[in-house]
């Protein structure tokens, strides 16, 4: 599409979206470099791409549509095949009687305008829209799993099912070879990317295998396919996986990857012989996503300065506590990303390795050999680390080396199976650690819990009714809560001095297409920090009880996960439900 420099330079000039000085700065630059003025107004930010596309428009005399969030109907959409929506950025999103419109980057590109003609015998209304809007309107061509899987399954169970039932072993891998099951195994795994899944389940039952994805934390039916595909599915997965084909009675872990132009996908596997056949769970770690910070995960105000603080000294121990999928190997790639530079040596031992991460040396545990978390962190010692991060205490023996290396200049990351920050402290003791030693090498504690984010696109305002005070009253001390709220910095202008509960303004979201009418779109840490000063040290030696410590710990200011949620809740980034879910013990 070639608008002329001088062409948009006017019209820039005319409508004042840019300031006068900007527009003939970047004209310049544009002329001497021989490029278009949009582009170096989009690399220098001077410009939205939305706006500048509908500045296109109006000198172009053609229609701007915005199809971010317009759902297409599937008949209209299949009209340009999705191939070819893909290769020349042309889709078609609305036909009334022998007129199609379709929506374009390139609205001069006569030749595939007139490939869609012949194709199609209909008339074609070009209309200009942005790269969001055809990234986001490709994906509804894929959203339908079911669709998709309709004429592979029945194809798949007639080559399947006999040789199902006379047992035939050796054809295993034969049938994993084969189209049907590839496209099948390749669809699952597609639309789990697409959903953004955590994990895919692949579960046997007497007579029928469910598919089930976990986003956002929750597990969601995907489908449900015949038995018979399921020995070609798992034969595929072992493939991939590089594991065996003939070992049905013992458990397998593997691991393999997918790469494409927009993501690189890491999936750990996980088999496991039930009565039905054998269950798949498939782990996804998304190598591809960059620029994670802590601010981003949900650490926000004075608990976020207290980590940074505490993550940028020499030596010490830094711990994230929670439970079982609650995001503390995500903190702490996060925060090795933050610490990882040119000037450490930081060595890791994982079990498993989750995430690869440059010039960091990563140390895959394996206690069939020997290599238990205790000896990899005896061996990594002698590596010259300056920041160690092992994946979990499990031990006395693990606890004692990191309690150790920490206090031996060194700064020693690791995560701990605890309910709240304060309870970290006499686990360890319970583990077996000194006191002392405790007291004298803990930084700080972080406990957190992932809560689900409220859709942006579908969320309302809402004030407690009574039924929902007696459940906040039921589970927390809504006294102190309220005061905790008023007193919020992030919450200042919020929240009035001696307000109600039914003053305060919370969030939930209706559901909508969106969201998949979930009400929830991506997830956020809720996060508890206790940071180990002169107070605490002393409780510890003591041999204090959690309860002693969190209280210590609140009188010197430091806000509890169930706070730190409602200040969520209050900001509209996630709901009481949420909380409730998250915290209840």
């Amino acid at each position: 599409m070639r608008i002329a420099n001088k062409q948009l330079k006017e019209f820039l000039l005319d409508s004042e979206m840019v300031p006068k000085e900007k527009v003939e700065k970047a004209f310049e630059k544009a002329e001497k470099g021989k490029k278009q003025l949009g582009s170096i107004l989009l690399e220098e930010k001077l410009i939205k791409e939305i706006e500048l596309r509908k500045l296109y428009a109006y000198i172009l005399g053609i229609p701007f549509v915005d199809l971010k969030k317009q759902t297409i109907p599937p008949d209209i959409l299949q009209i340009v095949p999705q191939p070819i929506a893909k290769k020349y950025n042309i889709l078609a999103f609305e036909k009334t009687g022998n007129d199609l419109k379709v929506a374009m980057l390139n609205p001069e590109d006569i030749q595939t305008i007139d490939f869609i003609k012949k194709k199609t015998g209909l008339r074609i209304i070009p209309c200009l829209t942005s790269k969001e809007s055809i990234l986001e309107v490709v994906k509804q061509y894929e959203k339908s799993l079911k669709a998709e899987f309709g004429d592979i399954i029945s194809k798949s169970s007639k080559e399947v099912g006999d040789k199902d039932d006379e047992g035939a072993g050796e054809d295993l891998e034969k049938v994993a070879q084969g189209l049907p099951i590839i496209k099948i195994v390749d669809t699952l795994l597609k639309h789990a990317i697409l959903q953004s899944a955590s994990d895919i389940h692949i579960e046997p039952a007497e007579k029928e295998v469910r598919i089930r994805y976990r986003i956002d934390g929750i597990l969601h039916d995907a489908m449900t396919l015949p038995k018979q595909v399921l020995s070609g599915v798992v034969a595929r997965i072992k493939i991939l996986s590089n594991l065996k084909l003939d070992e049905h009675r013992l458990p397998q872990d593997g691991r393999f990857k997918i790469e494409k132009d927009n993501y690189k996908i890491s999936f750990r596997v996980s088999i496991l012989p039930i009565f039905d056949g054998e269950k798949v769970v498939m782990r996804l770690l998304d190598e591809s996503s960059k620029g994670l910070t802590l601010e981003k995960m949900g650490l926000i105000g004075k608990p976020l300065e207290i980590v940074h603080l505490q993550i940028k000294k020499p030596n010490g121990m830094v711990l994230i506590t929670g439970p079982t999928g609650s995001g503390k190997t995500t903190t702490l790639y996060t925060i090795m990303d933050i610490i990882n530079t040119s000037e450490v040596n930081i060595s890791t031992v994982e079990d498993p390795v989750e995430y690869r991460m440059p010039h960091i040396n990563q140390t895959q545990v394996n206690p069939k050999i020997g290599m238990t978390f205790a000896a990899g962190l005896r061996s990594l010692l002698r590596q010259d680390p300056d920041i160690i991060m092992v994946g979990e205490i499990r031990d006395k023996e693990t606890m004692e080396i990191a309690l150790h290396a920490a206090m031996t200049g060194h700064l020693v990351l690791s995560t701990l199976h605890t309910n709240s920050a304060a309870g970290a402290l006499p686990r360890l003791l319970d583990i077996g650690a000194e006191p002392f030693l405790v007291a004298s090498t803990v930084n700080v504690i972080i406990a957190q819990r992932l809560v689900r984010r409220l859709c942006p696109d579908c969320i309302t305002e809402y004030s407690l009714d009574t039924k929902e005070l007696k459940t906040i009253e039921d589970n927390f001390n809504i006294n102190e809560l309220l005061e905790f709220l008023e007193k919020s910095e992030e919450l200042k202008g919020k929240i009035k001095a001696n307000a109600k509960w039914g003053d305060v303004k919370f969030y939930r979201s209706r559901g909508c297409e969106h969201c998949n009418n979930e009400g929830y779109h991506g997830r956020m840490g809720i996060y508890e920090v206790l940071e180990i000063n002169e107070d605490i040290e002393k409780l510890i030696t003591q041999a204090a009880s959690t309860e002693t410590i969190e209280n210590k710990a609140r009188e010197n200011g430091m806000a509890t996960m169930i706070e730190d949620g409602f200040v969520k809740a209050v900001q509209g980034s996630t709901s009481i439900e949420e909380i409730l879910r998250v915290t209840k013990e």
